[in-house]
């Protein structure tokens, strides 16, 4: 039998997590191995080149097409690739196998690539609110971003609001949600909260995922404000410059918005996309969280990253296959400027993977 292309060094089929593992133990041992070896190369490669990492998700799948963990893998890794059809179209047959929506974000954003907003709702209110709360705040960057797609702005601020957006919060989702909501309020004109909000996504992204202190600047956000929002720095602050402080953070709650904003995120019925195709089709991440994911995971509808930074986005190719691929499973959905899920297909506005979004 042939090994397929080449693997990277490293490469092994013990680097496979438990989980990745106990899916392929359907396949004879030899078969097993030799597939593991290729989802494990394919995590190695996804961020730096994910089209050579889709050629081993390929290869995994032409060989054991039947094993979901096989169907995640080239998914993700197709996603990442920018290759949207045939990730939505993997991770259809992952939801089949698996009866989850683990990666509901990602297909999601998926749609938005290709150009379809409206089916990017649609699939947000199938899945309900039964999820967990990683992949229900990726769909919210995914939403907003199918929101703006179609011009609702007003809507795509409202879709993101929720007890979660809370300067005071750190969830390991906290700074992409933050900078998702920063990057609509600058689409939709409020430029003095979007800085606010730049400079809360700032001061949660302690890992510096995102270019929030910079959108902040761009913006007109003060350097000592923006000096202040960053990580590890601690600096002497006037106290009427305190005093400012507190009351923009006072501000910064999120704004009530209006009744017909609610009403198009809650009420607004999904349009046939076979009737109305949306004219603009999302563009690709920077960072690959998901298409929509940066916005992360670039400025495409794909994913900024995550599902996208991502995630969506955030990260790897598959969220269980070893830890590289387990890493970009998220979409780096929500973000205009990703890099999944996530902010890694590319870097989208907003920001696991490069995603994109908005």
């Amino acid at each position: 039998m042939l090994s397929g292309p080449p693997v990277p060094e490293g490469a092994d089929y013990s680097a496979l997590d438990v989980e990745a593992r106990a899916g392929l133990r359907s396949l004879p041992k030899s078969l097993a191995e030799l597939v593991g070896r290729h989802l494990v190369a394919a995590g190695m490669l996804v961020d730096e080149d994910p089209e050579r990492a889709l050629v081993h998700a390929r290869y995994a799948r032409e060989r054991a097409s039947r094993v979901a963990v096989v169907r995640e893998a080239a998914g993700l890794t197709a996603y990442h690739a920018g290759e949207w059809a045939e990730a939505l179209s993997e991770l259809r047959a992952v939801r089949r196998m698996s009866g989850g929506n683990a990666h509901i974000a990602v297909m999601a954003d998926c749609e938005r690539a290709l150009g379809r907003p409206e089916r990017a709702l649609e699939l947000a209110r199938e899945a309900g609110k039964d999820l967990p709360a990683d992949v229900a705040v990726e769909l919210r960057i995914v939403t907003a971003g199918a929101r703006r797609d179609m011009g609702q702005l007003d809507a795509a601020v409202v879709s993101l609001q929720g007890p979660d957006l809370d300067p005071k919060r750190r969830d390991p989702w906290s700074a992409r949600l933050f900078y998702a909501y920063a990057d609509n309020l600058e689409a939709a004109g409020r430029t003095d909260e979007a800085i606010r909000w730049f400079l809360h996504a700032a001061q949660a992204d302690d890992d510096e995922d995102t270019d929030a202190a910079e959108r902040a600047f761009t913006l007109g956000a003060d350097e000592s404000e923006i000096a202040a929002a960053l990580p590890g720095e601690t600096l002497e602050i006037e106290d009427d410059v305190t005093q400012d402080a507190c009351a923009a953070e006072d501000a910064a709650e999120p704004t009530e918005t209006t009744a017909d904003a609610q009403a198009a995120v809650t009420d607004e019925p999904v349009r046939d996309p076979a009737a109305s195709p949306a004219e603009d089709s999302p563009n690709s991440a920077d960072q690959v969280a998901g298409p929509a994911a940066e916005s992360g995971a670039a400025e495409s509808g794909a994913a900024e990253s995550g599902a996208a930074e991502s995630g969506a986005a955030e990260s790897g190719a598959a969220g269980r296959v070893g830890d590289d691929l387990g890493d970009a499973g998220k979409p780096a959905v929500g973000e205009d400027e990703v890099s999944v899920a996530g902010e890694d297909v590319g870097k989208t506005d907003d920001g696991a993977v490069k995603r994109r979004d908005e």
